[in-house]
């Protein structure tokens, strides 16, 4: 559920699931207005749904139209997935932290489990995105966090709103995200720079170790032009595909039973799909 959602490709990623584990369902993308959302939610179980994600601009709104909202989703402040109880109650989460975390797992293992180096994290950008990258490095052991933005008072309030034990963050304006780059073991793009139709992300790279990992979750393009620049200087980089792909299994799993697999198959499957939106959209 979005508004809007027909450029969601969740349907697809769901339905090649679907289709591999010869599951009978479908996966729907519905649009929902903000003023619709609370009957639409309320009617879930009464349609037989067995749940339902949720995209832009439901996620926050929708934590206090549900029955239950676990720790993961109220450390991030915003909810994504919600799960279709058998008593018809709602129970939510946020899988974005993990979808995140995985996708580095899978692309960059080793500098995941040396904690990438025991350096600093950088984050570019300081909204919810922002947020849940910030709740799953520290769950990955990550002791310091950057934080880069815009608006230096947005960075500050979500520095602010760190809380986690033995988590050192701190506030940086864009125009000091150079020096922010100095020592750091990773850093993770949350803004929209780079994608296709905004502005581009404008950093320059020259302070960051070589040996640093590289994410940015933008993944339309696939490679955005930070990851251009980063893999031109000898980064480990990582798009943001698989975040989106990683971060459906936790729903997946809770409405189907099955732990599904992230692969070439699906991303071909995915990336396809989204080529042909592209191309429908330009035609127009």
């Amino acid at each position: 559920m979005g508004w809007p959602v027909e450029h969601s490709l969740s349907p697809v990623l769901h339905g090649h699931w679907l289709a591999r584990y010869g599951i009978t369902g479908s996966y729907e993308a519905i649009p929902v207005t903000p003023d619709d959302l609370p009957v639409a939610l309320a009617g879930l179980a009464e349609q037989g749904f067995l749940g339902v994600n949720l995209t832009v601009p439901h996620k926050e709104a929708a934590m206090a139209l549900v029955d239950r909202v676990d720790e993961d989703a109220q450390r991030i402040g915003a909810i994504n997935t919600i799960v279709v109880g058998d008593d018809g109650a709602l129970s939510a989460t946020n899988t974005d932290a993990y979808g995140l975390i995985e996708n580095i797992r899978a692309s960059a293992p080793d500098a995941l489990v040396n904690r990438f180096g025991g350096r600093a994290a950088v984050i570019l950008g300081a909204g919810g995105a922002a947020r849940a990258a910030m709740v799953g490095l520290a769950d990955a052991g990550v002791e310091e966090i950057r934080i880069v933005n815009r608006t230096l008072a947005r960075a500050e309030a979500l520095a602010a709103l760190a809380g986690i034990a033995g988590l050192r963050v701190s506030a940086h304006a864009m125009n000091d995200g150079p020096a922010a780059l100095a020592e750091a073991g990773i850093v993770i793009n949350t803004t929209s720079l780079g994608m296709i139709g905004q502005p581009p992300l404008e950093l320059d790279l020259a302070m960051l170790p070589a040996e640093a990992v590289v994410n940015d979750i933008v993944y339309a393009p696939l490679e955005t032009g930070l990851l251009a620049a980063a893999r031109a200087r000898g980064n480990t980089v990582i798009d943001g595909l698989g975040m989106l792909l990683h971060q459906a299994r936790a729903g997946f799993r809770a409405w189907f039973g099955v732990d599904a697999a992230v692969d070439e198959d699906l991303r071909g499957a995915v990336l396809a799909a989204h080529d042909n939106h592209a191309r429908d959209v330009a035609a127009t």
